[in-house]
């Protein structure tokens, strides 16, 4: 077995290299993050710059969990090429110790960071997108960026059947929304009625629509001051609906999605965000496998730059494959575990085999 000594070296020159590269990184992704908020917020006049670099900081840490799996592979490359480049990997192969040997510190160092990330890192990220969200939402109108339709979307149950409500605007986490159409269906999901209305409040166990103008088949359509449409949704759930996976933290991802799938809705984005982090720690040690095949080529051999692009042209393919599944898995098509999974074991999988077939034969 490798020496204790030898163990915690690598241990640490492995942390020190993913870390500093995922800091570069989020560096990076927080300046451009922050110079696009600030010509977004040219025209809002209740935030300063600090007040934007404050949103901005709150927005970012979302977006670095996706390439944590890249700075796991940047900063092992970086490591297996710096160890390899001071002759120490080669020594430690004259000593005896055998490829899986010093490769077992950085793959218990990236399980650690993996579970960190997905018990730690997420959840805070999570809080601090809900906040940014909810910022956002007073300065401009809406979360995130802008699309060409807003229109806002709930399916719903009740005691009568389903129902659909779209609306043009929403406040107080969608507890009240402005410029509302409903599709009613009964409980065979035959069509029944739509119902447009100029405002529609939530409260307890029904949606009160104001100013209401009902079409049904064969019968004039008629106005109503209000009309009343029962609704399994609290208020909880309905505020539920407009935020994204993203935003979700990992330990109430479970009880999320059980409660909008109990409302009706689709709770998909939920139970695939829940199994990809799940698979979180697979992929980091995968990427660790994929670095060890394109980085432990002896300098002397020449092609340390061909075989830095091959180990780069190797982890972009992956996550390309993966954001394939994922969205494949999102649509619906494939089940959330395989999708997750899938993309990690794989990657995991094939970097052991090139291993084997580098070091023995």
């Amino acid at each position: 077995m490798i020496g204790r000594t030898l163990g915690f070296y690598l241990a640490a020159r492995f942390t020190r290299a993913i870390l500093a590269v995922f800091a570069t990184i989020f560096v990076l992704i927080y300046l451009i993050d922050f110079v696009e908020m600030l010509r977004k917020a040219g025209d809002a006049k209740s935030i300063s710059t600090l007040g934007i670099a404050g949103l901005t900081l709150l927005r970012v840490p979302t977006v670095t969990e996706q390439i944590l799996p890249f700075a796991t592979l940047g900063g092992a490359m970086f490591a297996f090429v710096g160890l390899t480049r001071k002759l120490e990997l080669v020594v430690a192969r004259a000593a005896g110790v055998s490829v899986w040997q010093f490769l077992t510190p950085p793959v218990l160092i990236v399980l650690l960071i993996g579970v960190l990330s997905v018990a730690v890192y997420n959840p805070m990220a999570a809080l601090m997108k809900q906040r940014a969200d909810t910022i956002e939402l007073g300065l401009f109108g809406h979360a995130g960026p802008s699309t060409a339709d807003s229109s806002l979307w709930i399916r719903q149950r009740s005691a009568n059947g389903q129902s659909i409500l779209r609306a043009e605007q929403s406040s107080d986490r969608g507890r009240n929304l402005g410029s509302v159409s409903a599709f009613v269906f009964d409980l065979e999901n035959r069509f029944v009625e739509r119902v447009d209305a100029a405002r529609a409040r939530l409260e307890a166990g029904q949606w009160v629509l104001e100013n209401a103008r009902v079409t049904t088949p064969g019968v004039e359509p008629r106005s109503v001051d209000q009309y009343v449409l029962p609704t399994y949704l609290s208020a909880d759930q309905v505020s539920q609906s407009f935020v994204t996976a993203d935003a979700v933290p990992f330990w109430t991802l479970p009880d999320v999605s059980r409660r909008t799938e109990a409302a009706g809705l689709d709770a998909t984005a939920y139970r695939l965000k829940y199994q990809v982090l799940l698979a979180r720690p697979l992929l980091l040690v995968a990427m660790v496998l994929i670095a060890a095949s394109f980085s432990l080529r002896f300098f002397r051999m020449g092609g340390v730059a061909r075989m830095v692009s091959g180990g780069v042209a190797a982890g972009f393919v992956l996550y390309v494959v993966t954001k394939l599944v994922t969205d494949l898995g999102g649509a619906g098509i494939l089940s959330a575990p395989l999708a997750a999974w899938a993309p990690a074991l794989v990657g995991s999988l094939l970097g052991v085999l090139v291993l084997l077939h580098q070091e023995d034969g």
